[in-house]
């Protein structure tokens, strides 16, 4: 960027006076005196950073703060931070925009090189292919003036005899009759009593509600860029002897404007009502001028077409070369450089004397005494190019009002500063061994000088009057602490502080305290010590941000996430209790330590103050930093420097590919996909450095992010409040913005719907009850029948189990013992007889007996059916000694029509006659098994043998109640009944025990 030099400061920066450009052999440096001056910073925004074309034509801020820049390559607003760019694409009808105007009602208006309009309107572009009045007010010249009149009416200069008036339902169109005075290059203007008038090129005509007529005005401007309308109505010009004001009918001079800059603008003018200065745009750079006649330049030999104010007092400048901004004054960075004086652009190293003189170290084996109060820089050259060329620490001395400088390869003091500058000794190894020097450190308790060389640390006792040390002479731990050094710091108290590979150290009363032992923290590189006014060291490391260290212990530690730029910090310095850090992005400023630490990044050069500081310095009102690219100026303490909170405003609305009006602050949407993106911003010009945050509903938290884009995706049914704000990083969270809209739910989530569901489900609920309950009731009668069925097959069993053979046989042998007079066997039959029949009636009124009864019932039955067939009949009990008979209980009359089936159709079809067996097992104590053997023809073969099928009456109706009592309970009994292998018969009951 050009040099910018104030025209009242008489400088010629071809001229430097060298009086003296000799070597100085004894003292081995020369000195020269130059003079210089300091040049005000602009910030330079070019297609680089965004800006759709460098060839700019016109800028305008809208009410909200936003810059809006007209190029040849379309439009760009800018945030401060961010350029968007719009196109044809976009809805512009053109890509070249000539300018920018804004009216009552918020809509941005372009004017365009084709001569068709549009305007910007709640985020949505209007032009002729959208607006049918927009159709009417395209042209085929140039708009050259806009004016909205006090009733909302638009009024239209061209280029071309031609005005025109939009009252936003018609177009009307007027054209001037009189050959020589047309409307050619036409600036609209509205006076104090709503008088239209035309000034052109050639004449001045006046609206009389219908058509325009010629007048007589004492006001006449140059041309349409030559005047300006202002809030209160009267009309601001540029004629021949300068700036003028017509209002009333009453001509006022303002400024005076020489005629060489009357001859050569070239672009609009902005005058400053406040300030009474009017500012000219030029082919040579802008100029401006107030009323005493104070004249300064800036952008000097830059085609410059429009300047213009904006709310926070910056002046921004459109040119050919992309959009300059000078910050107001009380945020303005100065820069003295080469081109300024100094002899090289590098400053690697600053301090300053008591006599208000910055001793800056350079690149080129020179020191620069620069004097504040007249800008004089004299030269100081070192006497070895090569071991002096980088000078990168510079220190005062006060109490021997000397300065001390060192380069990588060697060390020197000025002595005597306020008397000579040829008084220079430099310090020397006294074997000529070669050291490297990291940083120095005066002691201001006494004349002690210590080294952070590479190879070590080392200290001098008497720095004045022996510059020197011998490396063989020191004795490690006693004066020379051996590894890497990078840093070396005497505190208020003279103790000495120094940093290496391993940390943190201090010899303190010829002791070495390893403070790096404790802390891991402080075995970190440390680059940079200073000390606070109560104490605290204040070590700037490599990677780790800031350690406040006091009291042997760590303060606190502040990192990027307090606010700092960076984490790499490579100095500090302490002014009035302020900490200033310089980082590798930047610089930072510490303040209200140790109470609350506020952070404050200074942003306002962004581009100078980022990555090449090398060092700074602090008085009590100015800052300076030595970059690479000269010594910036900054006055830190002026109070007017502008602190609002960002306000952030909503730019775009986009619905499923659909743009939304952003007059609007709540929203319907359908239910669907529901994508929905928003975009904002905030203005702030004085840092980049935004943060955003937002959510979606007040009772969620918010969620901090960088960008200014978010996309919502999927976003279920209901209600939502998009909400965000933004804060600088110094500065409180602003107010908010807020957009409101709500997700028709799905039909299904409708009460009509779940009202119709619940109704239908209380219905089916009802009717499965319903269906239930008479399940359960059939179910219940089920039981019932079957309970009734099992007591008619059990009271048929006891019927069956008398068989009326087995009565009448019994009743013969009865009849035959009294025949034949025996009675003892008549007795004895005729009791066992009476006994079953009297067990036979207890068991039938039970639906289960015990396994006790049931054996004593089949004992009866046997010894009967014994006492008939004698011999041929034998029969054997076999019982599982573990079962207790007592208590288990199984189906009444459930064997017996076994056992007499066995009998009669197995038994006694045999001459021989057979034997029964009866087992009884328990299995896992979970089930009881029986068994009925026989010996007899086998059943198989007893059929076989029958002419008619025959199926004993008892067995049918057991395997019947079997079957029923299965399906009452829920474990059923299982039975089988098979022939053995060649005759004999197994009946097999497993009995589940409960």
């Amino acid at each position: 960027m050009a040099a910018i030099l104030p025209l009242n400061i008489k400088i010629n920066t071809g001229f430097r006076i060298a009086a003296i450009t000799c070597w100085i052999f004894i003292f081995g440096i020369f000195f020269s005196l130059k003079s210089s001056a300091q040049t005000t910073y602009l910030p330079h925004y070019t297609s680089k950073n965004g800006l759709a074309s460098n060839n700019c034509y016109y800028i305008l801020q809208d009410k909200k703060g936003f810059i809006w820049i007209a190029t040849d390559g379309g439009l760009s607003r800018f945030d401060g931070t961010n350029f968007q760019n719009f196109t044809i694409e976009d809805g512009l009808p053109d890509t070249q925009i000539l300018q920018i105007r804004e009216d009552k009602k918020g809509r941005l208006w372009f004017l365009a090189l084709n001569g068709q309009l549009s305007y910007f309107q709640d985020g949505k572009f209007y032009n002729r292919d959208n607006n049918k009045l927009l159709k009417e007010l395209s042209f085929n010249t140039v708009v050259v003036s806009f004016l909205e009149d006090k009733l909302g009416r638009i009024w239209l200069g061209t280029n071309s005899n031609l005005v025109a008036l939009w009252d936003g339902k018609s177009v009307k169109k007027f054209v001037s009759t009189h050959p020589y005075n047309q409307f050619t290059n036409a600036f609209i203007h509205e006076d104090e009593k709503g008088n239209i008038f035309a000034y052109s090129d050639s004449s001045v005509q006046k609206f009389d509600g219908k058509r325009f007529s010629l007048i007589k005005s004492v006001a006449q401007p140059l041309s349409y860029m030559s005047a300006s309308n202002t809030p209160s109505r009267s009309l601001v010009y540029l004629d021949q002897s300068g700036l003028k004001e017509y209002k009333n009918g009453v001509v006022q001079s303002l400024v005076s404007v020489p005629q060489n800059l009357i001859k050569n603008m070239s672009g609009y003018f902005y005058y400053d009502h406040l300030a009474k200065e009017v500012w000219l745009a030029n082919s040579n750079g802008v100029l401006a001028l107030n009323q005493s006649g104070k004249t300064i330049q800036y952008l000097q030999d830059i085609p410059v077409n429009q300047a213009i104010k904006d709310n926070n007092q910056n002046m921004w400048f459109a040119t050919n070369q992309g959009i300059y901004m000078l910050p107001n004054v009380n945020a303005r960075l100065s820069i003295i450089d080469a081109e300024s004086g100094l002899s090289s652009n590098v400053i690697k190293s600053i301090t300053k004397d008591a006599k208000n003189r910055l001793w800056l170290g350079t690149d080129d084996a020179v020191v620069d005494v620069l004097n504040i109060g007249n800008y004089n820089v004299q030269e100081i050259g070192l006497s070895d190019f090569k071991k002096y060329r980088v000078v990168k620490q510079i220190t005062y001395d006060p109490k021997n009002q000397a300065i001390y400088f060192a380069s990588d390869y060697g060390m020197g003091v000025f002595k005597n500063i306020y008397n000579t500058s040829e008084d220079v000794s430099y310090l020397r190894e006294a074997n000529n061994s070669m050291f490297v020097i990291k940083h120095f450190s005066l002691s201001g308790n006494n004349n002690h000088l210590a080294l952070a060389l590479s190879s070590g640390v080392v200290f001098l006792s008497d720095r004045v009057k022996q510059l020197e040390f011998n490396s063989l002479k020191y004795k490690e731990k006693e004066d020379f602490f051996k590894d890497r050094s990078y840093h070396a710091f005497y505190d208020k108290t003279g103790n000495l502080w120094f940093s290496n590979i391993n940390g943190l150290s201090q010899f303190s009363n010829g002791r070495l305290i390893k403070h790096y032992e404790n802390n891991p923290l402080l075995t970190k590189r440390i680059n940079d010590i200073q000390q606070l006014e109560d104490g605290t060291l204040i070590l700037a490391t490599d990677g780790y941000g800031l350690i406040f260290y006091k009291n042997n212990k760590i303060a606190r530690q502040i990192t990027q996430n307090a606010g700092l730029t960076s984490n790499v910090c490579t100095k500090v310095f302490i002014k009035n209790n302020e900490i200033w850090v310089l980082t590798s992005k930047g610089v930072n400023k510490i303040t209200n330590y140790p109470a609350e630490p506020a952070v404050i990044n200074f942003d306002y050069g962004k581009d100078l103050l980022s990555d090449d500081i090398n060092s700074l310095y602090i008085d009590d009102s100015t800052a300076y930093f030595g970059t690479n690219r000269g010594l910036i100026l900054f006055k830190y303490n002026n109070s007017g420097i502008n602190r609002n909170l960002p306000k952030v405003y909503v730019t775009s609305i986009i619905k499923d590919k659909e743009r939304l009006p952003l007059n609007k602050t709540n929203f319907t949407f359908e239910t669907g996909n529901n994508t929905i993106l928003f975009t904002f911003s905030a203005v702030d010009f004085t840092t980049s450095d935004i943060t955003y945050r937002y959510r979606l509903n007040e009772n969620t938290n918010w969620v901090e992010t960088r960008t200014r884009r978010l996309d919502f995706s999927a976003l279920q049914p209901g209600d939502y409040v998009f909400e965000v704000s933004a804060k600088s990083q110094n500065s409180n969270w602003g107010p908010s913005a807020k957009i409101a809209f709500t997700i028709k739910k799905h039909f299904w989530q409708s009460l009509w719907f779940l009202s119709i569901l619940i109704l239908l489900v209380g219905y089916i609920f009802y009717k499965t009850a319903v269906y239930i309950t008479r399940k359960q009731k059939d179910k219940e009668q089920e039981q019932l029948l079957l309970k009734n069925k099992v007591l008619m097959l059990e009271q048929q069993a006891l019927q069956a189990m008398m068989n009326p053979h087995f009565v009448f046989n019994v009743m013969n042998s009865i009849q035959h013992y009294i025949n034949t007079q025996n009675t003892a066997s008549a007795n004895k039959v005729l009791t066992g007889f009476a006994r079953l029949i009297r067990k036979n009636l207890e068991i039938c009124t039970k639906s289960y007996i015990s396994l006790e009864e049931e054996l004593e019932y089949l004992n009866l039955y046997l010894k009967l059916e014994k006492n008939r067939f004698g011999d041929k009949l034998k029969y054997v009990f076999s019982i599982d000694p573990e079962i207790e008979k007592e208590e288990t209980l199984i189906p009444s009359m459930l064997l017996q029509p076994y056992v007499e089936n066995a009998i009669w159709h197995g038994i006694m079809p045999k001459e021989t006659g057979g034997e029964i067996q009866i087992n009884m097992r328990l299995e896992k104590e979970t089930h009881l098994n029986i068994e009925i053997i026989d010996d007899g023809i086998g059943i198989d073969n007893s059929l076989k043998n029958k002419k008619e099928t025959h199926i004993s009456k008892g067995m049918q109706l057991t395997q019947e109640r079997l079957n029923l009592l299965g399906q009452i309970e829920a474990k059923p009994i299982h039975l089988s009944v098979k022939q053995n292998a060649v005759n004999g018969t197994t009946v097999f009951i497993s009995i589940p025990l409960k």
